[in-house]
């Protein structure tokens, strides 16, 4: 590659293109004017070429990244983690075009923009961004090749020779894949902000939480069991426990230390099962409802809520057992009773009223009461509850009626609380879809739920879900077949397009073989495979030698196929000629690699001057058939090659004396 390649409309023309196409795919990670910036720059660029107009002078462009600076300041403001660096990255990489002039400029730009595709795997590592990322790759590896030769070529020879190129690549990818160490742990830290476009549950609860988490069809967790899946009624999957009002929010204990481990006891055969739960930011490992046996990389709370040593902030899968049939927590410290029967004074004035007319009732008889209440009176399960007044139980409970799975659990916890049965609220997942393609359940944010605990005397910890007195089919069939506001609902949380949904299904089948199999290929599947495969425990220094043989294998069987391509592709004045010098490396006479037939045949005319007239003759008989089309007279180069031929049989060579 020549440092004086004159660089062409068209290399300019096809970088810029494959520019736009990586900030097409980058543009939802980054502010809308980063992305209309960058294009500005792109255009910017193009009318310099067309038009032939001078480049920005040095003062302007350092005018354009002040104001680039200051405006990304006031963007992200302190969080300068992931988004603020790709954004920065983007806009000096299209800012960078209105500078480029050299062959060094060119490779400077495609570089930082291979880095740019890389980046893309910080925001997402399923098979979908892996899919995007390839035609990308293809059109730089294409720029860079187009660049590299003395002159353009047709796009079309381009894009052909950078995708055998990635081909080849992949043998050593997968060798690299399969035997490359995996080191437990990432290999760097993400930037905080990496994390904070998560969706999951939080700990805490208010008036709408849930519903808002319920128009997300993004998928929360994926769930192989052992044994057949349980009744959608049983699905109930465990996550954080609330306990304190304060206002209109419910949260969790401040603080747990010194509370005791409730009591479980179970009956009947355990579930178990795997899950693969999806990044959310935050502690929580959710677990079938009850959980007995706990991953390596979680612990219990007192209240049998799964946490996670770390935050969530890549995806993990995990072996749980879990019993449907339980008892939890049949004593009551008094410390707990306190806090299970807490309520904000002075408010809701209603709501006391008609718990007081209940205080001659037993705790079940209180219970039943309000479950009939939620069951006959006109109360409806909507996705689009109006907004509450100031007492907000108040106004649910005896005027508007209308509200979702979390109106339902804070009314009824604070009905019993204020009847004085001790109460608490569950907040999780309810149900699942199951995928009959990969024999597994789907449980989306879609499904997020809230019901309620009760704390009665020898049974311990109840779970009572007031929603399906209210909704029962939102229990036994589903979210989509309790909502009459159906429309809110997440397009892949509805029945109403079944080629889509079964498109859909389809595809998570193969993502979540990918999550299995590619992104879950840790250091221990990786050793477990590498054992399986070989029949004996393999060491690291085993990999590393596998992995190099491997690769060096590959190597010289890709150089072998090469090198008998090129041989094979020979036209006939070549294989013609190659005979030719056959005969002159007899006497050591070789063409060095970067000299042509006329150059070489000059220095063997002199190193065998006898021979001289049919030296010159055979190489301007070859250069006359390589170069001239023949397009007027295809039987001249017949003859041609004839007479080469013939010149080439009768040339004899001997040694000089």
């Amino acid at each position: 590659m020549s440092a004086k390649r004159t660089l062409s409309t068209q290399d300019l023309r096809f970088l810029l293109f494959t520019l736009a196409v990586i900030l097409a795919i980058h543009s939802p990670n980054i502010p809308l004017w980063v992305t209309l910036t960058s294009i500005g720059f792109g255009i910017w660029r193009y009318l310099l070429d067309r038009f032939k107009w001078p480049m920005p002078k040095t003062w302007t462009l350092v005018a354009i990244n002040l104001l680039i600076g200051l405006s990304l300041l006031i963007t992200f403001r302190h969080q300068f983690g992931r988004d603020a660096s790709l954004s920065l990255l983007i806009v000096m990489c299209s800012l960078k075009l209105l500078e480029t002039k050299t062959l060094r400029d060119y490779i400077l730009v495609i570089v930082i923009a291979y880095f740019l595709v890389g980046i893309l795997f910080l925001f997402n590592q399923s098979i979908t961004t892996f899919l995007l990322s390839i035609p990308p790759l293809a059109l730089l590896t294409a720029s860079l090749i187009n660049i590299s030769l003395k002159e353009p070529k047709q796009y079309q020879f381009l894009l052909s020779l950078s995708s055998k190129m990635l081909l080849q690549s992949v043998p050593v990818m997968l060798i690299l894949f399969v035997l490359f160490p995996r080191i437990p742990g990432p290999l760097w830290g993400v930037p905080q902000d990496a994390n904070s476009g998560m969706t999951g549950l939080g700990d805490s609860l208010q008036f709408g939480n849930i519903s808002r988490l319920t128009k997300n069809s993004a998928i929360a967790f994926r769930v192989k069991f052992k044994e057949a899946v349980p009744d959608n009624r049983h699905l109930y999957w465990r996550g954080p426990v609330l306990w304190h009002q304060y206002k209109r929010e419910w949260l969790m204990p401040s603080k747990q230390i010194g509370m005791q481990q409730e009591a479980l006891e179970v009956k009947g055969l355990s579930i178990a099962y795997t899950i693969t739960l999806e990044p959310h930011n935050r502690l929580w490992l959710l677990m079938l409802d009850m959980p007995t046996s706990l991953p390596k990389i979680g612990k219990l709370t007192h209240d049998y809520s799964a946490i996670s040593n770390d935050p969530i902030r890549t995806r993990v899968r995990y072996d749980a057992v879990s019993n449907i049939n339980y008892q939890l927590g049949t004593t009551l410290s008094e410390r707990e009773r306190i806090m299970s029967l807490q309520i904000t004074e002075g408010e809701n004035p209603r709501t006391l009223q008609l718990a007081k007319s209940w205080q001659t009732l037993s705790p079940t008889e209180k219970i039943n009461q309000a479950l009939s209440m939620f069951r006959n009176e006109p109360f409806i399960y909507t996705l689009s509850p109006p907004i509450l007044g100031d007492n907000p139980l108040d106004d649910f409970l005896f005027n508007t009626r209308k509200g979702f799975c979390e109106h339902y659990a804070t009314s009824f916890v604070y009905l019993m609380r204020l009847a004085g049965v001790p109460a608490r609220i569950v907040t999780g997942y309810q149900g699942g879809e199951f995928n009959p393609n990969g024999g597994y359940l789907i449980v989306r944010q879609s499904d997020a739920h809230a019901w309620t605990e009760v704390w009665l005397e020898n049974q311990g910890w109840v779970r009572i879900d007031p929603t399906a007195a209210v909704s029962p089919e939102r229990i036994e069939q589903g979210i989509s077949e309790a909502l009459g506001d159906y429309d809110l609902l997440p397009i892949f949380a509805r029945h109403d397009y079944p080629l889509l949904r079964k498109a859909f299904l389809n595809f998570d089948s193969i993502n979540n073989g990918w999550n299995q199999w590619v992104l879950g290929y840790n250091d221990e599947k990786q050793f477990d495979f590498l054992s399986n495969l070989t029949g004996k425990n393999v060491t690291l220094q085993d990999m590393i030698i596998w992995m190099i043989s491997a690769i060096v294998l590959v190597m010289i069987i890709t150089s072998y196929f090469l090198f008998k391509k090129a041989h094979l592709m020979r036209n006939q004045s070549q294989k013609i000629y190659h005979q030719y010098l056959a005969k002159l490396s007899k006497i050591q006479l070789k063409p060095y690699p970067h000299e042509g037939a006329l150059d070489f045949a000059i220095r063997s005319a002199i190193a065998l001057p006898a021979l001289r007239d049919e030296i010159m003759q055979i190489a301007n008989h070859y250069n006359t058939l390589q170069y001239d089309t023949f397009e007027k007279s295809p039987d001249k180069k017949m003859l041609m090659l004839q007479a080469l031929q013939n010149r080439v049989n009768a040339f004899k060579v001997e040694a000089p004396t």
